[in-house]
């Protein structure tokens, strides 16, 4: 049973939701729901929108050091708060929100500064992350797509890989070294980037399976919060390398 909860979302991993079904059992306490997670997951976005805005008035307002400190703090503190509600899921309540917020901060004053040079992008991008999305779901509940062994084991292995190679290319950067075909509009440079919004994409059917499994196993209900954190953790990720991948493709026009 342990073996079919792994998801390659570090927040939806194998065995969190067991875990803490073994708990909500022995306490007694009322247990997660998928309807529950669904509107948790809807609060976290409208935070995350919320944020964005913020560092999107900022921006047109001309405070551009204001718009680079709000995306430092954004990046910074979110991932803090992401290793805080991986280690801590009971604290998901609490860090999950803020995540959302401060993840915000740093999407709003991204998308803002690939809005100004390619007007229209930043829709684009959002419609195609929720159009995604919903495909997805629709293809999962439908049993089009199914998480199974295999299925796991390779997104697992695909999602490994490209944080291996953006690690790769940090460490490089430091360096002076780069990759440069991740930036670059280039045949090659836009096809890493189709590759990895797929990879992207199928970490959420990861994360549909994770949610609906920890429901069924009786996981606590603080695990609703969690289940939320973890699918906002991947549409953040997804929408980014959309993002990035039509700015390639508008660079070629």
């Amino acid at each position: 049973m342990a073996n079919i909860l792994r998801s390659s979302n570090p927040a939806l991993s194998q065995n969190v939701f067991l875990d803490s079904a073994s708990g909500a059992v022995r306490s007694g306490d009322s247990t997660m729901t998928v309807n529950g997670t669904v509107n948790k997951t809807a609060f976290l976005l409208v935070l995350v929108l919320v944020g964005a805005m913020y560092s999107w008035s900022q921006f047109r307002t001309g405070d551009f050091g204001s718009v680079q400190g709000l995306a430092m703090v954004g990046a910074i503190g979110g991932f803090i708060l992401a290793m805080v509600t991986i280690f801590k899921q009971q604290w998901a309540m609490y860090t999950a929100p803020a995540y959302a917020a401060l993840e915000g901060l740093f999407i709003g004053a991204i998308s803002a500064i690939f809005e100004q040079r390619w007007p229209g992008i930043v829709m684009q991008a959002v419609g195609l992350t929720f159009g995604v999305m919903g495909a997805l779901l629709l293809a999962y509940r439908s049993g089009l797509i199914r998480a199974t062994e295999k299925f796991r084991l390779g997104v697992v292995a695909a999602t490994g890989g490209v944080a291996l190679f953006y690690l790769a290319s940090m460490v490089m950067g430091f360096f002076g070294h780069p990759f440069s075909v991740i930036s670059a509009s280039t045949p090659l440079g836009i096809g890493l980037s189709v590759v990895v919004v797929i990879i992207a994409a199928l970490n959420l059917v990861l994360d549909f399976d994770m949610i609906e499994r920890g429901a069924s196993a009786g996981a606590p209900k603080y695990m609703e919060w969690y289940g939320a954190f973890g699918l906002v953790v991947t549409l953040v990720w997804l929408y980014l390398e959309i993002l990035r991948l039509l700015s390639k493709l508008n660079s070629r026009n």
